[in-house]
């Protein structure tokens, strides 16, 4: 049987430390993890690290899923999102928990000008 590495799925280690870059292709971070609703195991956020040296002081950038397009030619991710818009969103310290309350995430998904995902 041949071998066709053409497909669209792709395992989820690969994902976790995948490279983003933006819309121009500049290195914007990388995905720390992802978060995925607990009925249904639909990926909501991908997880954004950057900021810190060697991953010391870096910061926690959850960007909605559907902000992240798989782009072959990068071997990442491409976001629809600035930097700046990266940086201005809601964070959290890497060494930190982040409340995924709904009120919460109403307000990151209001950030993004993302409808919330559960209605």
């Amino acid at each position: 049987m041949e071998n066709n590495n053409k497909h669209d799925l792709i395992e989820s280690d690969r994902v976790v430390g995948a490279n983003v870059y933006d819309l121009n292709g500049n290195h914007v971070g990388s995905i720390e993890r992802l978060m995925l609703q607990k009925i249904g195991g639909i990926v909501s956020y991908a997880v954004l690290s950057f900021g810190g040296f060697f991953g010391i002081g870096d910061n926690h950038y959850p960007i909605p899923w559907q902000k992240l397009k798989y782009d072959e030619k990068l071997d990442g991710y491409r976001a629809d999102i600035s930097k700046a818009q990266i940086e201005g969103a809601p964070s959290y310290n890497a060494n930190g928990n982040y409340d995924w309350s709904r009120d919460v995430n109403a307000e990151l998904l209001k950030h993004y000008g993302d409808p919330p995902y559960w209605r």
